[in-house]
């Protein structure tokens, strides 16, 4: 268990959106810069904190080197400096194992830096506390890794206890974690989380919720309602899901609510999870394709 610590904490003068409009790096460094510093002024002396300035500036460097060179400052001034392991990982790491080991030790320094009492008094509040983010960040980075290396049910795991500990999500956790639990088969799971978040409007839910109406009861009025729903408000989804269109070999950087970007965005996380339900993307062609017809040449024999 990380050592107790005791700091004020600083809360965000804001809420940050899942899907932000500027780079986060950027409007953290903002909201740091408008606070003063991303812990209290009280705590002017704190390694930590003078560290976090430094991977501020680390982030702003257009040279990777520079980058580099100020992340290794920051963990000079201080190792329990998160951000630090994870910009190494992003610029150094040549293999997933490093880039794994990079992460898991910035999962460690976070949990030092904020000290055992926040992950009992703070429960909840992760991420509206500029000071936890590094931490989030980190082990964020670290179930995708983990994912990516076969550990799924770590990943999960770690998905699931971030909603815990932030559950207004600000970080789209729930995206990535709808996903994993849909193509792991977990359909009850799958459908605890879509009931959560069930005033979610986005692409994923939509196209999600039609994908586990299928698992569970197949081509009947309710799947074929939701995915023509999800097909309706988010239109360009089914020519990239089933490959009239190719994704592009570089993945948008900033999405756009109902733009193609959205879609693009949301096939290249989901289609694992689409291709593991038998028969799901065949259903999509046919289904929506019988949606398109005349009411008419949908009755066989004239019935």
């Amino acid at each position: 268990m990380p050592k107790s610590r005791s700091r004020k904490r600083k809360k965000s003068p804001q809420p940050s959106p899942a899907v932000p409009l500027l780079d986060f790096r950027t409007m953290e460094s903002l909201l740091a810069a408008f606070g003063g510093s991303a812990w209290d002024e009280d705590d002017c002396d704190d390694d930590v904190g003078r560290a976090q300035d430094i991977v501020y500036d680390a982030w702003e460097a257009p040279d990777r080197r520079r980058r580099v060179a100020l992340a290794k400052k920051a963990l000079a001034v201080s190792a329990d400096c998160a951000d630090a392991y994870v910009l190494l990982a992003q610029e150094t790491a040549r293999t997933t194992d490093e880039a794994l080991d990079l992460y898991r030790q910035g999962v460690e320094a976070g949990e030092r830096a904020l000290g055992e009492a926040a992950f009992t008094e703070d429960v909840g509040s992760f991420w509206g506390l500029l000071e936890t983010r590094p931490y989030m960040r980190a082990r964020f980075e670290l179930a995708r890794t983990l994912w990516t290396k076969g550990s799924r049910d770590d990943a999960v795991a770690h998905y699931q206890d971030m909603l815990r500990l932030n559950p207004n999500d600000n970080q789209g956790i729930r995206y990535v974690l709808i996903d994993a639990l849909l193509e792991l088969g977990r359909d009850d799971a799958a459908g605890a989380l879509l009931r959560r978040y069930r005033d979610d409007g986005s692409v994923g839910w939509a196209w999600s919720k039609a994908l586990l109406l299928f698992r569970r009861k197949g081509d009947c009025k309710a799947s074929r309602d939701a995915l023509s729903k999800a097909a309706e408000a988010h239109p360009h989804v089914a020519a990239y899901l089933t490959g009239r269109k190719k994704l592009p070999r570089r993945l948008p950087e900033l999405i756009a609510v109902g733009s193609e970007d959205e879609a693009v965005d949301y096939v290249a996380g989901a289609a694992g999870a689409w291709a593991a339900a038998g028969g799901a993307l065949a259903w999509v062609v046919l289904a929506l394709a019988g949606a398109r017809r005349p009411r008419l040449l949908r009755r066989p024999g004239g019935r």
